[in-house]
């Protein structure tokens, strides 16, 4: 329902035409009022500017100014106003060059007061109709523009991660209203340290009191030297968008965002920086670079900004073997504490020298953690390693930085080489290992069960027995295993494969040759080219 009267103004130069119009009719039961009434097209149009009617009744011909040029004024001071033409009969060309300038509708002469009535019903209606869905146009633009926040992240959280047109992508960055200059943009992200323990002994209220801070604080502190933006992209994550043409300048912003973040808060983030985006279609490549520099924190475990400026192609490549690796296993399998940790500490500073690339290097150190739970698995009990291969998988999930992984990689020598130490004091072990110091000493012998049962004192049956359980393996796969790795040592030492094959206890190098490439998968020159580079 309209909440006041419709304006209705009559202009005629015929006074009583206005009083029939203007006096005789109850135009409050229509939900209309009268808003003023004139003799003439001049005297009409200043009413019109000075009430401002909703709907103008007007004859089409009046001395000064006709109802034409009248018409003409009257939209132009306001394009909603319904206009009705009153004309006689000779006039019915004029009315309709009235209704092509936009008058509402006409009426000819002579008229009752019914058709007045119907007509100026039908103006009201339509005006109403109008007003509505300009209202509706309003309602409409007010919930966008409060969507809009939301709106213009959604569309920058798209931007950063699906190439675009550079065209569209600026025109989308004008309809949003974007407070920055779609020219020369710095990508960061920006993540909160530790933040799944940090928050999980908070409620979701100070979760969310956290982030709130977090987002001020940076938008604060990248406002005092540049325009940005700042939004959440996942519950620890945030990326800011900036204007910056230098890259030492965003590296500058991103420490002090650390600082501030660390002095106003109890939490500390990390901040990986891109390289400049000429426009907002360069952005995803802007993204990906900062997403790669801030992987860097593995090496700073947090609090620090990386820039893809500095790091790109200046990875070393990381002086870690296969042989080193080897000789930590070895350690490991034979239980010696102190030799494990110098060898992984060894490997580990060989590893991250020259900082290489992080995802490499974590790869690499969990392929070594699960290389050192399988030689565990030959020594020990399955249910005692499973709790280290719960903590490595706990562990890796968690991401954690360069020292945490030292810390379980160190740890896995400490309690494996514990436990090791713990199994070999058992009266089992201590037979088993006595039968293969026994074996590693005799190689070149045609060694059997029965032979090594007699050198421990016991059954070849239960020697057996118990050799598999502890061992993992038969005495001949032992025996064919220690053999192989003298084999391998020989071979590094540059012994001939015919003199390996006779120390060993082959009869015919040919056999020899076979069990080596069935063992590992080389034949012996080739894993003598493998190592020393000559067949």
């Amino acid at each position: 329902m309209n909440e006041r009267l419709i304006r209705l103004c009559v202009i005629d130069d015929v006074s009583s035409v206005v009083e029939m119009i203007a006096s005789r009719t109850d135009w409050a039961s229509y939900g209309i009022e009268i808003a003023g009434t004139a003799g003439s097209g001049v005297d009409g149009l200043r009413l019109v500017e000075e009430v401002r009617p909703d709907i103008v009744l007007t004859d089409i011909r009046m001395p000064k100014m006709d109802g034409m040029e009248m018409t003409a004024r009257i939209l132009q001071l306001d394009p909603h106003c319904k206009v009705i033409i009153l004309s006689g009969y000779t006039d019915f060309e004029y009315a309709q060059q009235a209704i092509r300038l936009g008058a509402f509708d006409f009426l000819k002469k002579p008229f009752s007061r019914a058709e007045i009535v119907k007509v100026v019903v039908k103006a009201k209606e339509a005006w109403e109709e109008e007003r509505r869905s300009i209202t509706q146009v309003h309602e409409m633009e007010k919930r966008l523009m409060l969507s809009m926040p939301l709106l213009r992240q959604e569309y920058l959280s798209t931007l950063v991660h699906h190439r675009t047109d550079a065209a569209q992508a600026e025109r989308r960055w004008r309809y949003f209203h974007i407070p920055l200059e779609p020219r020369r943009l710095v990508v960061m992200i920006v993540e909160i340290d530790r933040f799944e323990g940090g928050a999980a002994a908070l409620s979701t209220h100070e979760v969310e009191l956290n982030r709130f801070a977090l987002q001020n604080i940076l938008e604060e502190t990248i406002q005092s030297y540049t325009q940005g933006v700042v939004f959440r992209e996942a519950d620890k994550r945030h990326i800011c968008i900036l204007n910056c043409d230098d890259p030492q300048l965003a590296g500058r912003i991103a420490d002090r965002c650390c600082a501030h973040i660390a002095q106003y808060t109890r939490f500390t983030i990390s901040i990986g920086i891109g390289l400049i985006a000429d426009d907002p279609s360069r952005l995803p490549e802007s993204y990906e670079q900062a997403l790669q520099a801030f992987s860097y924190h593995f090496y700073s475990g947090g609090n620090g900004a990386f820039s893809y400026a500095h790091i790109a192609g200046v990875d070393k490549e990381p002086r870690f073997t296969a042989a080193a690796a080897q000789e930590l296993l070895f350690a490991l399998r034979s239980g010696n504490r102190e030799k494990s940790l110098e060898q992984l500490a060894q490997l580990l500073d060989d590893l991250f020298a020259g900082t290489p690339k992080p995802d490499y290097v974590i790869s690499v150190c969990y392929e070594l953690a699960f290389m050192m739970l399988r030689v565990l698995l030959e020594k020990l009990p399955d249910e005692q390693v499973r709790e280290l291969e719960r903590r490595v998988r706990e562990n890796k999930a968690a991401e954690p930085t360069m020292h945490e992984l030292r810390q379980l990689l160190g740890d896995i020598c400490r309690k494996g080489c514990e436990w090791v130490e713990m199994q070999r004091s058992s009266e089992s072990e201590l037979i088993v290992r006595q039968a293969m110091q026994y074996i590693r000493g005799n190689l070149g012998q045609a060694l059997t069960v029965e032979m090594c049962a007699r050198h421990a004192n016991l059954s070849a049956g239960y020697f057996a027995n118990v050799f598999k359980k502890i061992a993992g393996m038969t005495v001949q796969q032992y025996a064919t295993h220690e053999r192989i790795e003298r084999a391998k040592q020989m071979l590094i030492e540059d012994f001939q494969v015919q003199e390996i094959a006779d120390a060993l206890g082959y009869e015919h190098r040919r056999y020899f040759s076979e069990v080596f490439k069935k063992t590992t998968g080389l034949t012996p020159s080739e894993f003598r080219q493998a190592y020393l580079g000559k067949a």
